[in-house]
């Protein structure tokens, strides 16, 4: 678990390095704000799931990592069409 949560760190830190790398425009500022948040959120999440006081509660928290682990992913999706740079060096189906 210690793993998981480390490798969870390192994507938000990553995020977060890669928008600080985009240029800021009127579209990328709306994506960057979605994107940190999301990101971030999924450690909160995980670290709560972690200190879950029951079965159920444990899942229904991992549903929220799991719900803000793919809106990170559209958002970064969403950077990748609007940012040439990124549409050349990452290819995600």
């Amino acid at each position: 678990m210690q793993d998981l949560k480390q490798r969870i760190f390192q994507f938000a830190v990553s995020v977060g390095k890669l928008i600080l790398e985009l240029p800021y425009n009127v579209v990328n500022k709306e994506y960057f704000g979605q994107s940190v948040r999301s990101s971030s959120s999924i450690g909160a999440n995980y670290r709560s799931a972690k200190r879950a006081k029951s079965g159920a509660d444990f899942i229904n928290k991992l549903k929220i990592v799991e719900e803000e682990t793919d809106e990170s992913v559209y958002f970064l999706e969403l950077l990748r069409e609007f940012n040439l740079s990124l549409k050349k060096n990452y290819v995600v189906n």
